[in-house]
């Protein structure tokens, strides 16, 4: 049996010796693969296509173009890969910027180097990754309107509601609830339009707040 390919990552942060630090690290792990290094954004940005990263791991405070600029031109110039930020801010601001720009984790620099490890891995299965001590904070930025409380949904509409908080992917979801993938997309597009809300990030939310009760 081949062995499983490596996740190819790509270090985006403007402290050379934070890189050194992280990619000495990260090479100790026999399913991580660094395939580069860049110093702010733009330079992230010129090496995606070159380079072909699985994850990238973006620190917000940078030069130029920061963590949450660099995010916003990955998504929209279609980018489908994982992206972490990874930063000593833990502003509600930035943390809202990156979550609704569909970051698949918020992570602070002063987490423990074994946790960093384990949240890459969990994030390269699909799960969305926050440092402890800020889903609080992650709750708070992303609140959901007090009227969306009295939303009747239905019971599949749960179900799917409580795997998205859960942090599965759609392909996951599907497996779990014996559906097809296709069938959860339409789950998930239709809760995002009953609710108001505008990601599956701020439906993981309102998830955790309103169905934290339920059986």
């Amino acid at each position: 049996m081949s062995p499983s390919p490596r996740c190819r990552i790509l270090l985006v942060d403007d402290h050379p010796m934070m890189r050194r630090g992280i990619r000495q690290m990260l090479e100790l792990e026999d399913d991580f693969e660094i395939v580069g290094e860049a110093s702010h954004g733009e330079q992230a940005l010129a090496l995606i296509a070159p380079l072909q990263p699985d994850l990238l791991l973006l620190d917000n405070n940078m030069p130029q173009m920061n963590g949450i600029q660099t995010l916003r031109h990955l998504r929209s110039q279609g980018f489908a890969g994982k992206v972490l930020l990874f930063t000593v801010s833990d502003a509600e601001d930035d943390i809202r910027d990156a979550l609704r720009l569909d970051a698949d984790g918020y992570l602070l620099k002063d987490m423990e180097p074994e946790l960093l490890i384990q949240y890459i891995r969990d994030a390269m299965n699909g799960a969305l990754v926050i440092s402890p001590g800020l889903t609080r904070v992650m709750a708070q930025a992303l609140r959901s309107p007090p009227r969306q409380a009295d939303v009747e949904l239905t019971e599949r509409e749960r179900q799917v509601l409580k795997t998205i908080a859960s942090g599965y992917s759609n392909k996951v979801i599907g497996h779990k609830l014996g559906i097809t993938e296709g069938t959860v997309k339409v789950h998930v597009k239709n809760l995002l339009h009953k609710l108001g809300l505008r990601s599956r990030v701020e439906a993981a939310v309102w998830a955790l707040e309103h169905l934290r009760h339920s059986a």
